[in-house]
């Protein structure tokens, strides 16, 4: 039933993000197309790698760490050009901050843990700190709306914690995985569950573009305070 969730949950997230990156990104159709394919071909290489077991290799290195680090490497890739940055700054901030709220799903993790297929920190950690990023995403939600009176110390308060939050996970599932080269916590099954479908969509697919979210918003939050900055001499 959990995994019946899973899939529900992840295919879910995964759909909204990118269909609202390609909706929202101001870009010309032709590269929104080239987005959406691309992101299609990515979760189905996870997907397929998933399937043939190959996430749960972990000697000498945990393979897992190249479906992670692929499409953040590609994300700073595109911000060498100035259409790709000036695209990807151009996601509203109030849309990054609800995708967050999809985080919730997280709760799923914790069941998991009840059931003995996550064992650790992990579950906790990865589990609690979505769950309090997805909660607080719904009134910075609210308050984001308005582009004028953003409040700016909270929203990058929130996104320091959502960043934190997954940067963590990233830590504790590694070091948590069976077999694992860096292997620290020995309570098994460890993380496992999320070598496997539905659950390895998230550390392949969701995390990246998490994190890549609040980049974007870390970045719109600097740009605004350098703009009120530079505008406050003028009014004086």
């Amino acid at each position: 039933m959990l995994d019946f969730l899973g899939f529900i949950a992840t295919a879910t997230m995964m759909l909204l993000i990118v269909s609202a990156l390609a909706v929202f990104m101001d870009m010309p159709r032709s590269a929104k197309l080239t987005l959406a394919a691309v992101a299609g071909l990515w979760i189905g290489l996870c997907a397929a790698a998933a399937s043939a077991g190959w996430l749960t290799i972990s000697k000498p290195f945990p393979v897992i760490g190249i479906f992670v680090a692929t499409p953040l490497l590609a994300a700073a890739i595109a911000t060498a050009w100035p259409a790709g940055r000036q695209a990807m700054l151009s996601v509203p901030m109030p849309l990054m901050i609800g995708l967050n709220i999809g985080r919730l799903f997280a709760v799923l993790f914790l069941l998991l843990a009840a059931q003995g297929r996550l064992a650790g920190p992990f579950p906790y950690f990865a589990g609690w700190g979505d769950i309090i990023t997805g909660v607080f995403a719904l009134p910075l939600l609210w308050l984001a709306k308005d582009a004028g009176t953003r409040p700016v110390t909270a929203i990058a308060a929130w996104d320091l914690f959502g960043t934190a939050d997954l940067v963590l996970a990233i830590a504790l599932g590694v070091t948590s995985a069976e077999g694992s080269p860096l292997q620290i916590f020995h309570a098994a099954p460890g993380s496992e569950a999320m070598q496997h479908l539905p659950w390895a969509f998230v550390p392949t697919v969701l995390v990246p573009l998490y994190l890549i979210l609040h980049a974007i918003v870390w970045v719109q939050l600097r740009r605004r305070v350098a703009t009120t900055a530079q505008a406050s001499p003028i009014r004086q």
